[in-house]
């Protein structure tokens, strides 16, 4: 598994996302890669914890747009006219489902956050049971304000829905400590203390047996699955592709490939009206069919 590295010790699996060159960036290998790692330790009775971590400078930068939407033509996450909405769901739904294995595992998950999760980063870490993150690392779902919805949708169901608005609403990113505040995460702590911070969580887990774990995990997860989670995600997904094939949508994958991702999102994410922008960029009259390169 070249886009996760999986180690094991003293009762605790290391997963690491291990695309340090593009800031762990997810690609078309690392939710099945990921997927496979926790199931791996899932199914290994020597572990009692599973930790997920990413190599480099940051955990997760979400998916990775520069390759993808930087791309002209049709693409994984982008159809040329007519969108068949079946086929983006079968993708993003897959996704979900490879990154939710962190949910399902039996065994308690924990996401260790420096640098940032950012975007689809953020869908992976929430699909923790636990979040811990240096309180100067970063977490939100830029996305939202164009081309994106979180398909795991983790935010309502960790933040409530005042705070869950907020985030998807502005697409803001913010701090660990921000979000200890908010009670998104459990826990951030100064960034050189993170790895002891995570050691102790885990020091204080995987003394217990793990059918004990299994089973207060399983009673928990039953009260959000029982509030509609599957359903929530289910809309999640069939949005994510609607946004990224509405005129908004195909105005950012037209400047994506025009100017470079890193630009298209500094305008995106620039306070400035996005509507404005698309109606310059593919005519005031837009139908929805691809813009011309």
């Amino acid at each position: 598994m070249s886009t996760v590295l999986y180690q094991v010790a003293d009762r605790v699996a290391t997963l690491t996302l291990n695309r340090p060159e593009r800031l762990n960036a997810i690609n078309a290998e690392l939710p099945r890669d990921l997927r496979s790692a926790v199931e791996r330790a899932d199914s290994d009775p020597d572990v009692h914890v599973i930790v997920l971590a990413g190599a480099g400078k940051g955990f997760c930068g979400g998916y990775d747009l520069v390759e993808f939407a930087e791309t002209e033509g049709e693409m994984n996450g982008n159809q040329e006219m007519p969108w068949d909405p079946t086929l983006d769901y079968r993708m993003m739904s897959q996704n979900t489902e490879d990154f939710m294995s962190l949910w399902r595992a039996t065994k308690p998950t924990i996401a260790k956050v420096h640098g940032a999760a950012v975007a689809g980063g953020s869908d992976i870490a929430l699909c923790c049971d636990m979040v811990v993150m240096a309180d100067d690392a970063r977490i939100g779902y830029p996305p939202a304000r164009v081309w994106g919805i979180p398909t795991p949708m983790m935010w309502v169901y960790r933040l409530g829905i005042e705070n869950a608005k907020r985030m998807l609403f502005t697409g803001d990113l913010i701090t660990g400590r921000e979000a200890a505040e908010m009670g998104l995460i459990q826990q951030a702590v100064p960034a050189a203390e993170l790895d002891a911070a995570v050691a102790a969580l885990c020091d204080r887990i995987k003394g217990v047996p793990c059918n004990q774990l299994m089973m207060s995990k399983m009673v928990v997860n039953q009260a959000y699955e029982a509030m509609g989670l599957a359903n929530t995600q289910r809309f999640a997904t069939f949005f994510d592709g609607v946004a990224r094939h509405s005129p908004e949508g195909l105005w950012f994958r037209q400047l994506a490939t025009e100017v470079g991702f890193k630009q298209a999102v500094a305008e995106r994410d620039s306070g400035a009206p996005i509507a404005e922008g698309v109606s310059k960029r593919l005519g005031p009259n837009v139908t929805g069919g691809t813009p011309d390169h």
